[in-house]
């Protein structure tokens, strides 16, 4: 009887082991697999011109800037970060800051978070100038519109 036992634990726990698996996997991430269409990249280009910000263009599509490298651990969009940041528009409204640290599980955010992140270390500052398509797409949300360009300055205070 116990060796039927031990034998149900044993299955059961693979079976549940490959749900984790799965589950995460995400973490087997490709930056590069999801590109912001020509036309969308195009409006982040005249962004940074307008505004004489000297960015990075990412293969995705994102712009960035990296304004402090940092030097401590490193970020998989995996990861669990604790982030001070603020987003705004391109006309600059501001749409959401932190007003203390928060922490996010980086794999359950948006694909242009998702990309940018890993390209600093903790301690790391960026500035993430997002196409539609790897943020919010066409669906609004309060007090950012449909199809919008979405800046971030970020800075990565821990990664876990």
């Amino acid at each position: 009887m116990n060796k039927i036992v031990i034998g149900f634990i044993c299955i059961a726990s693979l079976f549940f082991s490959a749900c984790l698996k799965n589950n995460r996997s995400g973490c087997d991430y490709d930056a590069c697999s999801l590109v912001a269409p020509d036309s969308e990249v195009q409006q982040v280009q005249a962004y940074v011109t307008a505004n004489n910000i000297t960015a990075v263009k990412h293969c995705s599509g994102l712009y960035y800037q990296i304004q402090a490298e940092g030097s401590g651990a490193e970020t998989t969009p995996c990861s669990t970060v604790t982030i001070n940041y603020k987003g705004y528009l391109t006309n600059g409204a501001v749409f959401d800051q932190t007003t203390a640290p928060v922490s996010f599980s980086l794999i359950d955010l948006i694909q242009g978070w998702k990309k940018g992140l890993p390209l600093i270390k903790k301690g790391g500052k960026i500035k993430l100038i997002i196409p539609p398509s790897l943020a919010y797409g066409s669906t609004p949300r309060t007090g950012i519109p449909a199809n919008s360009v979405l800046v971030f300055d970020i800075e990565l205070l821990g990664v876990y």
